[in-house]
């Protein structure tokens, strides 16, 4: 098999060694698979189809995690995560959004979510971190719903 970067992998300038490195191989090869010169399977799936073949993958995920196998498990992990980004390549060539602008609202998202971490009342348990999660999860529901 030949490593990224070569005539065989078109999508891709070098072997991927970081985890961003492999993060944008991956992203770089859903953009390939959707292109002129990719795969016409993947070129006709939508974003939505892409979100439906992302909860299977999730579930067999689960499947995974459950028979405790690591490597079967990060084979799921990586099938799910790559069939996401395709979702998202998908978005963004439907003119949803961006996987960029995806990514900066899921870590906003994410801070805002963790004020018991990030903010100054801290969660002294798991109990009071996800009551404060929910508080928080709710307002937002409320505010984007008014």
């Amino acid at each position: 098999m030949q490593s990224p970067g070569s005539p065989l992998y078109p999508h891709w300038h070098k072997h991927p060694e970081t985890e961003s490195d492999w993060f944008e191989a991956l992203l770089s090869l859903a953009r390939y698979l959707r292109g002129p010169s990719g795969c016409p399977w993947d070129q006709q799936q939508t974003a939505r189809n892409f979100a439906h073949f992302a909860w299977e993958e999730a579930q067999e995920m689960d499947e995974a995690f459950t028979q405790s196998s690591a490597s079967h498990a990060a084979e799921e992990w990586g099938d799910t995560f790559f069939v996401l980004l395709a979702a998202a390549v998908a978005a963004e060539q439907e003119g949803l959004f961006s996987p960029l602008e995806a990514l900066e609202r899921a870590h906003a998202k994410m801070i805002r979510r963790h004020a018991h971490v990030f903010g100054d009342e801290k969660a002294a348990s798991p109990e009071e971190a996800i009551a404060r999660w929910n508080a928080i999860k709710a307002e937002e529901k409320a505010h984007n719903n008014a």
